[in-house]
């Protein structure tokens, strides 16, 4: 093997090749999120990336794989539901129980931003970045769920557990979170003490007739 065939295989090649990767991925979220995945080309992540279109071709693939390896990186990540849900059965009363949540659906909203930003720019137009989304959502319904079993059998609530469900849904699910933090600029502090509070208020008001 001649020295040429050895640099061609070096420990600086393959590093220098996952970090172009790395740029292409980043890049391609940031021309995602903010103009929309049907709007942007291969050329545009090139030109923003400083590589040719070739290279990225090379270092991801076709447009949609670098969509779906986005997704697929962010959907690795841990989620903090069952610590949530850990806190809300140890909790005292509902007040408790509901700051749990509210809490812990937080931080969910805070480690998947990038995530769920990037799903909402391109769920749209790409098929199973919708079936991502109709995961996600699934998946917070059915931790919510859960917590709502826990609130019912500990007679903190109404026992109705899919009117619960519901309740909790509306007030901590994804689509709550991003109308008061993306579309209204609140912080995630006062988010986090409004949907708590008023969580609470609905759960121990009168039942609407």
């Amino acid at each position: 093997m001649n020295d040429a065939t050895r640099a061609y295989h070096s420990p600086r090649r393959v590093l220098n090749a996952q970090q172009t990767r790395d740029d292409v991925l980043r890049t391609a979220r940031e021309l995602f999120v903010s103009q929309g995945y049907a709007r942007v080309t291969m050329a545009d992540i090139a030109r923003a990336s400083q590589v040719s279109v070739k290279t990225v071709y090379l270092s991801v693939g076709a447009k949609a794989d670098v969509l779906h390896a986005l997704l697929l990186g962010d959907v690795a990540a841990s989620s903090n539901a069952s610590t949530a849900l850990r806190q809300v059965r140890d909790a005292p009363d509902l007040r408790a129980a509901l700051a749990a949540l509210a809490a812990g659906t937080r931080a969910d909203q805070e480690m998947f931003k990038p995530s769920i930003d990037l799903l909402h720019s391109s769920m749209s137009s790409d098929a199973e970045a919708h079936e991502i989304w109709r995961q996600v959502v699934a998946q917070c319904r059915d931790a919510l769920r859960e917590a709502a079993r826990h609130l019912v059998s500990a007679g903190l609530v109404d026992p109705d557990v899919d009117a619960v469900t519901d309740h909790l849904w509306f007030y901590f699910g994804l689509y709550s979170w991003r109308s008061l933090i993306e579309e209204s600029g609140w912080s995630y502090d006062a988010a986090e003490r409004w949907l708590a509070q008023h969580a609470w208020i609905t759960l121990t008001g009168p039942a609407p007739g």
